[in-house]
């Protein structure tokens, strides 16, 4: 007995008859009476007594219709919260640095104003530690910068990004615009730190052309650099996202070097075997629609 025997036998009981429950149930008259005929068959009872051409209730019946709408009622109790839970439960969100200061709160905001009910948690770090919090089943989905390492994750872009090279407006070599590989190699460089997306990009740009790269600074702080930049401490190499305002407010200037172009893709992340909830969906097209595009 399941509870397609318990919905069966009680639309019966409802009804009064096998064919009209048969008609309520959109199933054929002789599935109905299966259905009845297992029950009593399994348990050894008779659950109608059929007189002059109708059902009424034997006493084993009494007993089940009573246990069977108790259950059936708790069934659907614990079904509309287990739908409800999708729509008022947690969405764990997580975000590189670059991209958590940059784009996550607009969509966050955006998203809450359709799912007012769903709480979104956030964790912010370096694109390696977040790979990492989504392989261990610690985040529903995240935003990266760069292509994810592990072969569990599934990832689509959502946004397009570049690095800049940045110095101080009054560096000397601010006024050309653009310098040399030797030149970078041979300035103090403020970087992010190791397992970022951005010092990933750069550290494999440097090593295609055979230069290693010794940072005077390592930071996790965007904003730290630029400011350490700004006063004339060295040169960075940043998401132009990040950088935007300051170049807008002419404290620093951006350099390019001929021929080479760091750029990179953002990505949307999650768990090969992850099952993508109707939020998480709602949340990963509020990315890639983003006031940003």
């Amino acid at each position: 007995m399941n509870l397609r025997h318990l919905k069966i036998f009680v639309t019966v009981c409802d009804c009064g008859s096998i064919t009209a429950a048969a008609n309520k149930l959109f199933v054929s008259q002789p599935s109905v009476s299966a259905a009845i005929r297992e029950i009593e068959t399994e348990f050894q009872v008779k659950l109608f007594d059929r007189i002059s051409k109708k059902l009424y209730l034997s006493e084993a019946g009494k007993q089940l219709l009573e246990q069977a709408r108790y259950l059936i009622s708790q069934y659907d109790s614990l079904e509309a919260g287990l739908r409800n839970w999708e729509m008022e439960g947690i969405l764990r969100i997580g975000s590189s640095i670059t991209i958590g200061n940059r784009f996550l709160p607009a969509s966050v905001a955006n998203f809450k104003k359709t799912h007012g009910k769903i709480r979104v948690k956030v964790a912010i770090n370096s694109s390696e530690k977040i790979e990492s919090m989504i392989l261990d089943n610690e985040l529903d989905l995240a935003l990266i910068e760069g292509e994810p390492h592990h072969k569990n994750l599934v990832s689509s872009v959502f946004l397009q990004d570049e690095l800049l090279i940045i110095c101080a407006v009054n560096h000397p070599l601010a006024n050309g615009g653009q310098i040399t590989l030797e030149q970078l190699a041979d300035s103090d460089m403020l970087l992010r730190e190791k397992g970022s997306g951005t010092r990933e990009l750069f550290d494999h740009t440097m090593a295609l052309q055979n230069i290693n790269v010794e940072p005077v600074w390592e930071s996790v702080s965007t904003q730290a650099l630029i400011r350490a930049v700004e006063t004339g401490l060295g040169l960075s190499v940043l998401p132009y996202w990040l950088v935007q305002d300051a170049l807008s407010s002419h404290t620093v200037s951006s350099l390019r070097i001929p021929g080479i172009r760091f750029q990179r893709n953002y990505h949307i992340i999650h768990h090969c075997d992850k099952y993508i909830s109707a939020p998480m969906r709602d949340f990963i097209e509020i990315c890639r629609q983003g006031e940003h595009k």
